[in-house]
């Protein structure tokens, strides 16, 4: 049976400019009526890891969330699984800082950008303050990451930083350190503490 990996897969080699039939063909068999689009990995763990504490079934439901490896990457996303292409419903996440590259290919694309969420800085930084600092570092010290995060913090380029900012930073210190906190952020939220953007695209889909 298809699987959305196989989907995910399919539509990064058509963004590639490899052929369109793979990932036309899967989104037939899946039953696909929205694509979530996230900027990468990290983002792609973080609303996996919500769907799995919400008890849903997104690909069941028809939902495909795929990660663009860019935010530059979304017109072109756009276009292949949006209107112009597969004629799915558009939604997701951008960065405040980057809306105006999603304004943009959106519009090429045909598609709304209302169903996008803005995150302030990013989706770390959205976790983070929902969380609280002191939070974010427990969570450090439990997955062993103590001596790193010490480290870090005695570099020149982080005295005088504000916390949230240094912990941001920190994790996009070391490769695949995102997509785990991005997991781990979200599994240690409490109730009602979901930061907006996420919430609010939750009860989208």
């Amino acid at each position: 049976m298809a699987d959305m990996w196989a989907f995910r897969d399919a539509v990064s080699r058509w963004a590639a400019d490899g052929p369109g039939g793979p990932a036309s063909d899967l989104a037939v068999q899946l039953r696909l009526c929205t694509a979530v689009l996230l900027e990468g990995a990290s983002d792609l763990a973080a609303v996996e890891a919500l769907a799995a504490r919400r008890g849903r079934d997104l690909a069941a439901e028809g939902v495909c969330v795929v990660p663009m490896g860019g935010a530059m990457s979304v017109g072109r996303y756009a276009g292949l699984l949006g209107p112009p292409g597969l004629g799915l419903r558009l939604t997701g996440l951008c960065d405040e800082g980057e809306q105006r590259f999603y304004d943009r290919g959106l519009t090429r694309a045909g598609a709304p950008g209302r169903g996008f969420f803005v995150c302030v800085a990013d989706l770390e930084d959205e976790l983070i303050r929902a969380l609280g600092t002191a939070k974010v570092e427990e969570i450090i010290r439990t997955e062993g990451d103590l001596r790193a995060w010490e480290t870090f913090l005695r570099q020149p380029a982080q005295h005088g930083r504000p916390r949230q900012q240094q912990l941001r930073r920190f994790l996009g210190t070391k490769k695949g350190r995102k997509i785990r906190y991005g997991r781990l952020l979200v599994e240690s939220l409490a109730p009602g503490r979901t930061p907006a953007p996420l919430d609010d695209l939750f009860a989208s889909l």
